[in-house]
């Protein structure tokens, strides 16, 4: 509740409208050009809004930047959770692995923008921070995901233990991201994370180990 004599500033559904539009355009501008290379005018004329109308939401570009990471990030991290919890007590590895790869993989602007933002962050510390904070959700879901199932099955030991294997899945989703970024080539992406994937959390012939 607001202090008596202050007000708090109305989100209009206008201005939720504005500012979500204006993230969708500087999605595909940064996208297309880079971070780096891309005005505010740009994004601006993207969605089809005045300078007013970027100002009234974000107050820099780098502020823009930075809140549709988190935005897309968030929903990736969402979705993960989702898709892993559709499973019981024991982990059906095949169907979990097809249902994460669907939604980690998106598409090459997200990798795109994604990349963009991990070499902006490795030059500013306080930029790295946010995307730790997305790499650590993202893993500590699937290694609570993997913890509830181990009572069951075990996870092959070379990768130790639920938080192991997790650090092993993102690794691997990393480095198959990057050829994708140079190759283009979705499907076979999509098919070559599901194999390597199922090879990490089995014992390599595809079934758990018991």
């Amino acid at each position: 509740m607001a202090a008596e004599g202050t007000t708090v500033p109305r989100v209009t559904r206008r201005r939720v409208r504005t500012r979500a539009r204006l993230l969708d355009a500087a999605f595909a501008v940064f996208a297309a050009k880079g971070f780096g290379r891309v005005s505010i005018e740009e994004v601006c004329d993207a969605a089809g809004y005045s300078r007013g109308a970027f100002y009234s939401n974000f107050g820099s570009l780098d502020e823009l930047f930075f809140a549709l990471y988190r935005q897309r990030a968030d929903l990736i991290a969402e979705q993960v959770a989702g898709a892993l919890a559709q499973d019981g007590p024991d982990l059906d590895v095949h169907a979990s692995v097809d249902r994460v790869t669907e939604v980690l993989l998106l598409d090459v602007d997200w990798l795109l923008v994604k990349t963009d933002f991990l070499v902006h962050a490795a030059r500013a510390p306080e930029v790295a921070r946010t995307l730790l904070e997305h790499r650590d959700r993202l893993r500590d879901t699937i290694a609570g995901r993997l913890a509830r199932a181990a009572g069951g099955t075990a996870l092959p030991a070379v990768l130790g233990d639920a938080d192991g294997a997790a650090r092993a899945v993102v690794a691997a989703y990393d480095g198959v991201t990057v050829q994708l970024l140079l190759d283009k080539d979705v499907e076979h992406a999509r098919s070559w994370l599901k194999q390597l994937l199922t090879a990490l959390l089995t014992d390599g012939s595809g079934t758990r180990q018991q």
